[in-house]
């Protein structure tokens, strides 16, 4: 059996390169988490993380990503999105999904373990891997 054809792409802050006293580990591990749910439902998923400490060129790397094939849906995660001080990352991540993957869905998820959930809201999920 062949792996699924990648449908859905999740951008997001790489938690290892987003400067500050913090531990990035737990919000590495529930993204491995969040990412882990999509092959319980044989969809394929890429994600496209980046991060904020300048070792980065976002629109190149964001942009080629987006452009590699099509994509079913696009989640933009919640550390692009939720925090004020990053909202014209927010607006440009956001254009590049519609300039580059205009066929996609745009979703958005509250954490990194329901990355799964957001994107099927708006892509039709088949059973689990294995079912049927």
């Amino acid at each position: 059996m062949t792996a699924p054809v990648p449908r859905v792409l999740v951008i997001g802050l790489d938690p290892y390169r987003v400067p500050g006293p913090w531990d990035p580990k737990p919000v590495a591990d529930a993204i491995e988490v969040g990412v882990a749910r999509f092959a319980e439902h044989g969809v394929a998923v890429e994600t496209c993380l980046f991060g904020l400490d300048g070792s980065d060129d976002l629109e190149t790397v964001v942009s080629h990503t987006l452009r590699a094939r099509p994509w079913e849906c696009v989640v933009i995660g919640g550390g692009v999105r939720k925090s004020e001080d990053q909202l014209e990352l927010f607006e440009q991540v956001v254009n590049l999904v519609r300039r580059h993957a205009p066929n996609a869905a745009i979703a958005f998820n509250s954490t990194p373990t329901d990355t799964f959930d957001a994107a099927a809201r708006w892509i039709d999920i088949p059973g689990p891997a294995g079912s049927g």
